[in-house]
């Protein structure tokens, strides 16, 4: 019996200590030190980019944000610069690639070689497909796909000729799993995980590092500049739902840390939050299964509504259900991450 005892003891010893090993494995830094480097975010003024450009920041990173709207990018350089650091916020729209080409002489010019490029700049259409029309594609692909590949032949140049350099390509686990009522944007995510995994293998060897990040559901705030169509209050009282629950929801805190050490690591990949790990698992295991699941889970979403083709926000489509203790994360987020306006 005591032999038994010992050999049992062992073997939860040895279990301890590979989950030990693989938790520190999964949290560690890597040793790419952001201090003193030049990081361009594209999408920086709120979400995800202000988090990202928060810690790049607070640890001595030259940062240069870009958006589309001058006010949330001024609010972001009121903070971003409060302690000191060098920030440079730059208005413009990604998907003109002149502007893009602009932009980076700009960044370059006033705080030298860019040594990371975040490409951060998203937009989702949430709605039935019956309801989602081809500018509703067209501008999920110009933001996803083709903006970010003008921003990485803008850098390249530098980057080659330094030979080293770091690109971030924020995806989504919708890149991986088509998901129901998000169409456009899913399509538009498979295309930029294809474009980062490309440009990864061929840039590699020149020591230029691509990483494709794929986060699920984060609590960031932003679920309110989404764009909904179909039914559209019940659209977007599903979407930031979910966009709340901790269950399926990630805090955006611990997402951007993750994301930067999958930078300083160099990772090829990496997938944020434990239930896109898991779809992402399953389907690529079980595509024909997954998609059957999504397909009864599709029955369960708003059906489309013959007047559902206008385009709203969904700070235009809130109701009490939005409004109520369950969004309430979600909420908090937009106070943190510049997320709200006077007239949003």
């Amino acid at each position: 019996m005591k032999r038994k005892s010992r050999k049992n003891w062992l073997v939860a010893a040895g279990v301890g200590a590979l989950v030990a090993a693989a938790t520190v494995w999964s949290n560690r830094r890597g040793s790419y030190d952001l201090e003193g480097k030049v990081i361009l975010i594209t999408g920086g003024s709120r979400g995800l980019g202000l988090l990202l450009a928060r810690q790049a920041v607070s640890e001595g990173a030259k940062v240069a944000i870009c958006a589309r709207d001058a006010e949330e990018l001024e609010r972001a350089r009121e903070e971003l610069s409060a302690g000191g650091a060098e920030v440079m916020t730059l208005q413009r729209d990604m998907t003109n690639a002149e502007e893009v080409r602009t932009l980076v002489a700009e960044v370059q010019a006033k705080l030298g070689p860019i040594d990371v490029l975040v490409n951060n700049a998203g937009i989702i259409t949430a709605g039935p497909i019956d309801n989602v029309d081809l500018r509703d594609y067209q501008e999920s692909m110009d933001t996803h796909f083709w903006a970010p590949l003008h921003t990485m032949h803008a850098v390249l140049p530098s980057m080659r000729k330094r030979g080293e350099g770091r690109i971030i390509n924020i995806a989504s686990v919708g890149g991986k799993v088509a998901v129901p009522h998000l169409a456009a944007y899913s399509a538009s995510k498979f295309a930029l995980v294809g474009l980062s995994e490309a440009f990864r293998s061929e840039l590699i060897q020149q020591g230029i590092l691509v990483t494709t990040v794929c986060p699920g559901l984060m609590r960031t705030g932003s679920a309110r500049h989404a764009i909904v169509k179909g039914q559209h209050k019940k659209e977007y009282a599903w979407f930031t739902i979910a966009d709340s629950l901790p269950v399926l929801s990630m805090n955006a805190e611990s997402a951007t840390r993750q994301i930067w050490n999958a930078c300083r690591r160099g990772e090829a990949e990496v997938i944020l939050s434990l239930p896109a790990k898991l779809l992402a698992g399953f389907h690529g295991l079980f595509p024909g299964t997954t998609a059957d699941v999504l397909g009864w889970v599709n029955r369960v979403l708003p059906e489309p509504d013959e007047y559902g083709y206008e385009r709203r926000h969904g700070y235009e489509s809130e109701s009490d259900l939005t409004k109520s203790w369950v969004t309430i994360p979600n909420r908090r987020a937009e106070r943190r991450n510049n997320e709200l306006t006077s007239d949003r």
